[in-house]
C-alpha cells in the first residue's frame, strides 16, 4: 500500500498545481465526462461555468456564488491497482468528513459532507468502476455543504461515471516520455508509463520514484519572472536549452531530493521533474536530467 500512498500524494499535488493557475481564466472547452445540459439537469438550482477540462482528465467549474466544483477521473493500470487507490481515496476523504455508501454509483461509491463547523465546507463523492476512479467535490462559499448539495452531486457522479473512458489518460506510452528516459533514474524492471493528459506524462517504479513532464502555454515574460523568483531551491541556468531554461534542486522545503528543469519554446513551457522517495545519485544536480529535458525541448 505504501507505493499507492506515495503516488496518491504525488498525483494530488501534481493536479493541484495544474489546477491553481487555471481558475481565473474561463477557457472555451467542454467537459468530456458530462455535458452542460446534463450538468444543468443534475444540478438545476446551481449555475456552473467550465473553467478547465484539465487536459482531458477532469473538469473544474465555478459557480455564480463563487462556489468551485472539481471533477477528476483517475485511470489505473488494472482493477487491483484501482481498488487500492480507491481505498486510499476513501481513507483520505473519511479523515475530513463522515462518509456513507452511495447506491447506483459505480461498483462502489462513498459520499459525504463536512461538519457544520468546518472551516472549509465541502461535499464530495468518490466512486470505483473497473480500473477507473471518479471523484467530484463541491466547495460552497458562504453556506453549508448539506444534503441539498450532496444529492445533486451524486446525480452528476452517476452521469460522469458512464463517460470515464473518455479520459485522456492511458498507460504504456506517452508522447513526452519513453521508457528510455528512465535510465539512471527509475527501476526499469518495475516501470509504469502513464499519459496523464495531452500535455502531461508520469513514469514511476515500484518504490514510488517518479518522473513527470507537464507542458503548459505561458508567456516568455512570465517565464523570465519565474527565473528571478526567490524560493527555497538552488537555481541554475541551462543556456544550451535556451535562454529561458533553468533548473531547480536541493530545495529546503518539500522533497529536497527532487530535481526540476523548465524549458520554454513556441509559447509553451515544459517542466521535467524527477522526484525520488529518498536520496538518489541524481539528487542535487540537473546534469543527467538535462538529457531528458533536451528531448522534451525538441518536441515543443
Amino acid at each position: 500500500m505504501h507505493i499507492i500512498d506515495r503516488l496518491f500524494s504525488c498525483l494530488v499535488l501534481f493536479l493541484a498545481i495544474a489546477a491553481a493557475p487555471a481558475l481565473p481564466v474561463h477557457a472555451a472547452e467542454t467537459c468530456p465526462f458530462i455535458s452542460a445540459k446534463e450538468l444543468a439537469g443534475a444540478m438545476p438550482a446551481l449555475k456552473w461555468s467550465l473553467v478547465s477540462n484539465q487536459d482531458g482528465r477532469g473538469c473544474i467549474y465555478q459557480g455564480g456564488r463563487g462556489d468551485t466544483m472539481m471533477l477528476t477521473v483517475f485511470r489505473n493500470p488494472d482493477k487491483d491497482r484501482a481498488k487500492e487507490l480507491y481505498a486510499t481515496f476513501v481513507k483520505t476523504l473519511g479523515e475530513r468528513m463522515p462518509l456513507n455508501a452511495m447506491s447506483g454509483v459505480g461498483e462502489e461509491g462513498q459520499g459525504g459532507m463536512s461538519a457544520a463547523g468546518a472551516q472549509r465546507q465541502e461535499a464530495s463523492v468518490v466512486a470505483l468502476s473497473g480500473d477507473y476512479i471518479l471523484q467530484i467535490s463541491v466547495y460552497p462559499i458562504g453556506r453549508r455543504a448539506d444534503d441539498a448539495l450532496l444529492g445533486p452531486l451524486t446525480e452528476v457522479a452517476r452521469v460522469a461515471i458512464g463517460n470515464m473512458g473518455k479520459t485522456s489518460e492511458r498507460f504504456g506510452d506517452c508522447e513526452w516520455l519513453t521508457g528510455a528516459d528512465a535510465d539512471g533514474f527509475l527501476d526499469k524492471s518495475t516501470l509504469t508509463v502513464q499519459r496523464t493528459g495531452a500535455g502531461s506524462c508520469m513514469m514511476f517504479d515500484r518504490e514510488g520514484n517518479t518522473m513527470v513532464v507537464a507542458v503548459i502555454a505561458i508567456s516568455r515574460d512570465t517565464v523570465i519572472s519565474m527565473m528571478k523568483r526567490t524560493d527555497p531551491c538552488k537555481h541554475v541556468a541551462i543556456p544550451e536549452l535556451g535562454s529561458e531554461a533553468f533548473g531547480e534542486h536541493s530545495c529546503t522545503k518539500g522533497n529536497g531530493n527532487a530535481v526540476n528543469i523548465y524549458v520554454w519554446k513556441n509559447g509553451r513551457q515544459a517542466s521535467i521533474l524527477f522526484a525520488p522517495v529518498k536520496p538518489h545519485a541524481e539528487s542535487g544536480s540537473v546534469e543527467r536530467l538535462k538529457a531528458v529535458a533536451g528531448r522534451v525541448y525538441g518536441k515543443l
